[in-house]
């Protein structure tokens, strides 16, 4: 039964990861119940019963989320290209779409983001993200590493969870202003807390980017301050694919591999490093840090 369940949930992480490839293809039921090899007849149900959101809304708004990141980025596409590029086949048919979920234009979010019904309106599509199946991990996946000290420019979240993403965001307008790529330095989170405090207002995590010991980190008015990762012995777990939430990777490793370690824990944080393995960050590893003595 666990084998079949595994099996079932790896065929509906295949979905997600398709969706994330190709927002700018055919994502009709047919071409992606065809992805896990379900049925089109029952695939819509079997979506929305496991990630409690219809196909079609979550298309709808994983496109959508890729053209505000996009239209944020400065990077100058057009709003036709950004619109035709999010599946649709007019500017207009997108400027309807995008207004309706953020209460701006295209344009007008393009100038000054206003973050609050952008984070309303994907509530359903973060939700249907956090519903990572369980995954099993064991052992062998996990190696006892030597990690070196890593300078890092470090930005800052406090407070509720759910406005995650605006931080998120923020900081990746910061790091392409200060030229930092994903492709040149290397990505952190480093979590201070547990992933859903009892109060959220305690909810404490940081975004890291590696930089060489001459790097002038400027912090351009934002939440930003230099500081280090540590070196040191650190159990290292690698997760593919979807790393949205990894809480059930954390998870195993303190509550099933450190017992049965003998290890004892160091005075820092689990933190992770962040692999963006494709354009857009659509395709993503991480691997899971927890510094031992």
């Amino acid at each position: 039964m666990t084998a079949a369940l595994d099996h079932y949930h790896a065929r509906m992480q295949r979905v997600l990861d398709h969706i994330d490839r190709h927002l700018d293809g055919d994502l009709d039921l047919n071409a992606v119940s065809g992805v896990a090899a379900f049925s089109k007849f029952h695939f819509h149900r079997q979506f929305k019963a496991t990630f409690g959101v219809s196909l079609h809304r979550y298309v709808q708004l994983a496109r959508l989320r890729q053209a505000s990141k996009r239209l944020a980025d400065g990077e100058g596409q057009s709003v036709t290209d950004i619109a035709l590029d999010a599946g649709y086949e007019t500017p207009d048919a997108f400027a309807r779409a995008f207004r309706q979920r953020f209460q701006q234009s295209p344009s007008s979010f393009r100038k000054s983001p206003d973050w609050d019904p952008w984070l309303r309106a994907f509530g359903p599509f973060n939700l249907a993200r956090s519903k990572i199946m369980p995954t099993t991990f064991t052992p062998d996946q996990v190696t006892i590493r030597q990690v070196a000290p890593t300078r890092v420019a470090i930005f800052a979240h406090r407070g509720d969870p759910e406005t995650l993403d605006v931080t998120i965001q923020k900081f990746i307008a910061w790091r392409k202003a200060a030229g930092m790529s994903p492709k040149t330095n290397s990505t952190f989170n480093i979590w201070h807390t547990e992933r859903r405090p009892a109060n959220p207002a305690d909810y404490r995590m940081e975004l890291c980017v590696g930089v060489d010991a001459n790097q002038f980190i400027d912090p351009a008015g934002e939440n930003v301050r230099e500081g280090e990762i540590p070196g040191g012995r650190c159990a290292v777990l690698r997760v593919t694919s979807d790393t949205h939430n990894l809480e059930p990777a954390a998870m195993y490793l303190y509550r099933d591999w450190l017992p049965a370690s003998g290890e004892e824990m160091r005075d820092f944080p689990i933190y992770c490093q962040r692999f963006f393995l494709a354009e857009l960050e659509q395709s993503t590893a991480a691997e899971l840090h927890l510094p031992l003595k």
